[in-house]
């Protein structure tokens, strides 16, 4: 016997995961907490290069333009942990959706 809120989940996921299936989706979906996740980087880097320059370059011994790239790879990992993240949510889901599913169609008793 399923409760309520096993009830009222089955019926969010059939309207909700053909929705959550496609690849822009799930990154559109998971961006937000992707971007919290790689927001505080961006403003280290940001804080040292602005505020601290001359610290900057005696530490980092590269090229001005490094930044641009550790811009650029914090904008992969965003991304990346977007897609994943809503990747993983999306198949626990299902797992329990399927999980639900074979509770809902079998019998209640087990006759031995």
């Amino acid at each position: 016997m399923l409760s309520e809120k096993d009830k009222v989940f089955m019926m969010y996921w059939e309207k909700e995961r053909e929705r959550h299936n496609s690849i822009p989706a799930r990154i559109m979906a998971g961006l937000p907490m992707a971007i919290l996740f790689c927001i505080p980087i961006l403003l280290f880097i940001t804080a040292i290069y602005l505020f601290l320059p001359e610290w900057y370059t005696k530490v980092s011994n590269s090229m001005p333009g490094a930044v641009t790239t550790i811009v650029i790879a914090v904008i992969i990992c965003t991304v990346f942990y977007a897609y994943f993240r809503m990747q993983y949510k999306w198949e626990n889901n299902e797992q329990l959706y399927r999980e639900l599913k074979q509770k809902e169609n079998r019998p209640d008793h087990i006759t031995i």
